[in-house]
């Protein structure tokens, strides 16, 4: 996994742009929570890059993504945007290597 920080509205923006041309992952991440942590080691066993938020340090930007996607806010919680809408979303024990794996070659 290459990860890339989503720190602002910024890079959210520029995110749903990007989506246009290539699928964009947003992996949403407690640092204070073992499911979290178990998800993220799933998640590094995917070969792709995704954008990391760590949801105690960006907050403002985890409640945007909910309220601009119309996703409920989750964590930990990984989100697949293609043409600026999430297209598919994951949380918990449910995100493991092989269903966020299946999930982006469903979409690619």
């Amino acid at each position: 996994m290459n990860w890339v920080g989503l720190k602002n509205e910024e890079q959210l923006n520029m995110l749903k742009e990007i989506s246009y041309q290539k699928i964009q992952m947003i992996f949403k991440h407690s640092t204070q929570c073992s499911i979290s942590a178990a998800a993220y080691q799933e998640m590094e066993e995917v070969d792709t890059t995704a954008w990391y938020l760590d949801i105690f340090q960006h907050r403002p930007i985890s409640n945007q993504i909910a309220e601009d996607f119309g996703v409920k806010h989750e964590s930990p919680q990984v989100l697949l945007v293609k043409n600026g809408e999430v297209v598919y979303h994951e949380s918990h024990r449910k995100i493991t290597q092989e269903t966020i794996t299946n999930a982006l070659a469903s979409f690619e």
